[in-house]
């Protein structure tokens, strides 16, 4: 007896979710409340099968990543949904401008059709279900493609989508799965990843003629100026390179700090971090990193660092036992042929170089590739304004790091290496719904007939106004 081939399933499943919108192209908001409602509801009823899951999937993950960075966040964005659909499914009234008065102009946001959201491993849950809300309240069916690494999260989300099954159709698979998954033709396709696959993605979806919204990554600066309390800069930091490890397309990925401030930095991050992580309760905090092929990458990083000259800072050696753990490791003395200046490191490695003029940290920021965050730990609203206006990034967090990533109301996105697009918020209703304008024509002026029999006059009287 044949079987059906991975692909042909696949591709069987999108046909599948492209009939169930077909059947109900325009569903209203009780209907897309409804759904939105059924999936937070699962999410609330499977919270400890979501943390035994990711946990499993990572060798350890704490509780705290999982809620702080997955469950929270999604739960957040379904309750912002709820709460706003009503005002963003309304058409909105435009201006209609000279030629058309006295009609009226408004825009129409109707569901695009299929969506396909491509979610990578570091937070399987949020970046699953984050753009996936927002498609849902914009009215579309949605297939999401979760990575190969997380097996057993896959399996919790694959339940937990039950009730929406008609809504979301959850695909698994390897890289193969992957590159034939972007493949189809969506009616829009997000990728969360690596900007050398997001190309991939890209080049794909233009056989489509494919919109898509690509968040990638890239290589995040932190600036801390000369006057900022050192101990509220460094909270930042650790807080920002510590969740899920450091394997977050947003964690700070180098420091600039002043160089008279260097020991300083040094030392009360090592100190504060041991205080947070090592000298409490709080020594499970450190999630794994994700597989041992990534482990193996953030080795192999430092140790080109170290052979090339950096001096290594660490938090705690390594001891025998900890598995996939990798403690912080702050990288000085640095040198510009370093894979660690090159590469997003994705991992709690943080080179921290230093600096005599802010001039410097821009010249150099600028130079790059454009990250998908900058942090600004200043408390000077001149500085502040300067790196704001004269740099280029996804977005910016001031005296924080990675949260500005949870405003509900704020788009998130990249720029150039780091991304294209944006959702979060009203942003991603916008991005996964097509604004239509409709021009309701008035019907007591013969406008057409008008100007048809006297286009002389017209152009005359028209030509004199608008031409001064």
């Amino acid at each position: 007896m044949s079987t059906v081939s991975e692909h042909t399933l696949l591709e069987m499943n999108f046909q599948a979710m492209q009939s169930a919108y077909s059947r109900d192209p325009a569903p209203d908001y009780a209907q897309r409340i409804a759904v939105l409602k059924k999936l937070k509801r699962a999410l609330i009823n499977h919270e400890q099968q979501i943390y035994q899951a990711l946990s499993k999937d990572y060798g350890y993950r704490s509780e705290f990543d999982t809620f702080f960075a997955d469950l929270m966040p999604t739960i957040a964005t379904i309750k912002y949904a709820i709460k706003h659909l009503k005002k963003w499914m309304q058409p909105s009234k435009r201006h209609a401008g000279l030629m058309l008065a006295p009609s009226k102009v408004k825009v129409h946001y109707q569901p695009l059709g299929v969506v396909g959201v491509v979610t990578p491993w570091n937070f399987p849950l949020y970046l699953a279900l984050g753009p996936t809300v927002q498609a849902l309240a914009a009215g579309n069916r949605v297939m999401v493609k979760m990575s190969e690494f997380t097996p057993a999260a896959n399996q919790v989300l694959r339940t937990i989508l039950d009730d929406i099954s008609d809504h979301v159709h959850l695909v698994e698979g390897d890289a193969d799965i992957g590159a034939a998954f972007t493949a189809l033709p969506f009616d829009h396709l997000i990728f969360t990843g690596s900007t050398s696959v997001g190309k991939l993605v890209a080049k794909a979806a233009a056989d489509n003629l494919t919109p898509i919204t690509l968040e990638l990554g890239g290589k995040s600066p932190t600036i801390i100026d000369q006057e900022i309390d050192m101990k509220v800069a460094v909270d930042a930091v650790i807080m920002g390179k510590s969740i899920n490890s450091g394997q977050i397309c947003v964690a700070p990925d180098y420091i600039f700090v002043p160089a008279a401030r260097l020991d300083s930095f040094i030392d009360t991050f090592i100190a504060r971090y041991r205080e947070y992580h090592l000298q409490s309760n709080n020594s499970n905090l450190q999630s794994h990193i994700i597989t041992e092929r990534q482990h193996t990458r953030l080795l192999q990083l430092l140790d080109d660092a170290k052979a090339k000259g950096a001096t290594v800072h660490t938090v705690k050696a390594a001891e025998p036992g900890d598995g996939k753990r990798f403690y912080p490791h702050l990288l000085t003395n640095l040198s510009e042929d370093m894979a660690v200046l090159k590469e997003e490191i994705f991992g709690s490695l943080l080179p921290v170089m230093t600096y005599d003029t802010v001039d410097e940290v821009i010249a150099y920021i600028t130079a790059r590739p454009r990250p998908l965050a900058l942090y600004i730990m200043s408390n000077s609203s001149a500085l502040i304004e300067r790196l704001i206006s004269h740099t280029h990034s996804g977005g910016i967090s001031i005296n924080d790091t990675t949260m500005h990533v949870v405003a509900d109301d704020a788009p998130f996105g990249g720029v150039g290496h780091s991304g294209m697009g944006h959702y979060h918020g009203y942003e991603g209703f916008l991005t996964f719904s097509k604004a239509k304008t409709v021009l309701y024509s008035s019907s007591w002026l013969p406008k057409n007939r008008f100007v048809l029999k006297h286009r002389d006059w017209v152009l005359k009287v028209l030509r004199k106004y608008v031409l001064r």
